[in-house]
């Protein structure tokens, strides 16, 4: 997949991870929060701190969230710059099928045109 302008791999990476709905609700969650722990975190998800720990590491590598030591426990915030990248790939992606669904209607419209004059030069 091509992200454009070399974010590709960032792409790849937020998208690869946002697949899994677990992980989607941790940045929700994040998101909400500010920051939380991978205790907290779990409080609000059926699975384990065990399973949110390593859910994070794969949002951390693709850069949607960074964890910050303080004290004893890490916390994790979310990072914008990855999702940002992806939004403005797909932002691309949407302008670039509406030009060719643009193109595709302005063709349907000019080919009606041009049958209803056929039909009705042939009429006279």
């Amino acid at each position: 997949m091509d992200g454009g302008g070399g974010g590709g791999e960032t792409v790849d990476g937020v998208l690869a991870a946002l697949a899994d709905p677990t992980r989607r609700r941790l940045l929700d969650q994040l998101a909400a929060r500010g920051e939380a722990t991978a205790t907290k975190l779990a409080d609000q998800l059926p699975v384990s701190r065990q399973a949110v720990v390593k859910h994070l590491a794969v949002l951390d590598a693709a850069g949607l969230v960074s964890g910050n030591r303080v004290g004893r426990e890490m916390r994790y915030a979310v990072r914008p710059a990855a999702l940002d990248v992806t939004a403005r790939w797909m932002a691309a992606l949407a302008a670039d099928w509406d030009r060719r669904l643009a193109d595709i209607k302005r063709i349907a419209e000019a080919a009606e045109r041009d049958a209803r004059q056929r039909r009705r030069n042939e009429a006279r």
